[in-house]
């Protein structure tokens, strides 16, 4: 039997160019699972209004956090887990995709076919399930072995947030920046989906919930520990609290000191290198706080590399 491991995240611009940041904003906003509105609503929208204007603000803020060395960190730090994770696994063909840019999943999908790959685990790279990430990727490989003639053991792993190797990797690297910053609160800040999808029952709340009690209990800190939602978008009614409305009013409760940690994010992204570390930095400065750090993405960490191998290993 050939086995392997397909690593799956969202997806990046080829450049953080107008161009190249429009097509892929693209293809990711008009994924019904993203969008959750009829097509002929949205279309018009999404080509009039969004299109048009957001590539160009967007670009500016890629060209924030693009590496000179490196180009897009996502893309860079996923290639490192897949490259890493081949190494601790030398039986199996690892390779990764994205869900929007190259490498797509039906490309890689191929390169396992052509491979003769007879058993596939399948891991979306996002640790809390939500029908907007997992839901989609699963709707990608659906739709890729629709009526193949052959069709290989498939291991999906869906959600991976209470995994307690998990866990425990990413306490200890909220509790090293713990031990020598000492901050006022720990803010672990999420990723948001609109409200409207978690009363359809989508239960990536629950899972982000589940996510920070669990880390917690493994960090043991008396240091408080709030818990929030950002990357808001559109006019709908997102999860709350906002992570740039909470870090707004931190100072004013006595809060000059914050760590902010971004669990849903095992990369280092535009969401977590400029929304975070540059956008919301700027707001607690501003608002009257006086120290703000970030606690870095599991990103290229060998104990997330190993994280990775145990969920693999752990679908025999």
């Amino acid at each position: 039997m050939k086995k392997g491991v397909l690593l799956i995240n969202l997806g990046t611009p080829k450049t953080p160019i107008a161009a190249d940041v429009r097509e892929y904003l693209r293809r990711f906003l008009s994924d019904p699972r993203v969008i959750d509105l009829p097509a002929w609503k949205w279309k018009p929208i999404l080509n009039t209004m969004i299109l048009p204007k957001r590539p160009a603000k967007s670009a500016k803020l890629y060209q924030q956090i693009w590496s000179s060395e490196h180009g897009s960190p996502l893309l860079y730090y996923t290639k490192k887990q897949a490259e890493q994770l081949q190494e601790l696994l030398p039986k199996y063909e690892v390779k990764f995709a994205m869900s929007y840019s190259d490498p797509l999943i039906s490309t890689v999908l191929t390169e396992f076919e052509v491979d003769k790959i007879n058993d596939l685990t399948i891991i979306p790279l996002y640790p809390q399930y939500s029908t907007t990430t997992v839901g989609s990727v699963v709707d990608d490989v659906n739709r890729f072995y629709f009526r193949r003639t052959l069709i290989p053991n498939l291991h999906i792993i869906t959600d991976f947030c209470d995994f307690k190797p998990y866990v425990k990797a990413l306490a200890a690297k909220i509790q090293t920046a713990l031990a020598s910053f000492q901050p006022d609160e720990l803010l672990l800040s999420y990723h948001g989906i609109p409200k409207s999808y978690a009363a359809k029952g989508d239960p990536y709340q629950q899972r982000c919930e589940l996510t920070t009690q669990l880390l917690a209990a493994e960090l043991k800190t008396k240091v408080p520990i709030k818990q929030t939602y950002q990357s808001r978008f559109g006019p709908d009614e997102w999860l709350t609290p906002a992570t740039d409305t909470t870090l707004k009013k931190l100072p004013q409760q006595g809060v000059k000191r914050v760590l902010v940690a971004a669990p849903s994010f095992v990369a280092d992204c535009l969401e977590t290198l400029n929304e975070l570390d540059l956008e919301n930095r700027r707001y607690f400065l501003e608002s009257g706080g006086e120290d703000f750090q970030m606690v870095p993405a599991l990103n290229d960490d060998p104990a997330f590399t190993e994280v990775l191998r145990q969920l693999v290993l752990q679908q025999r």
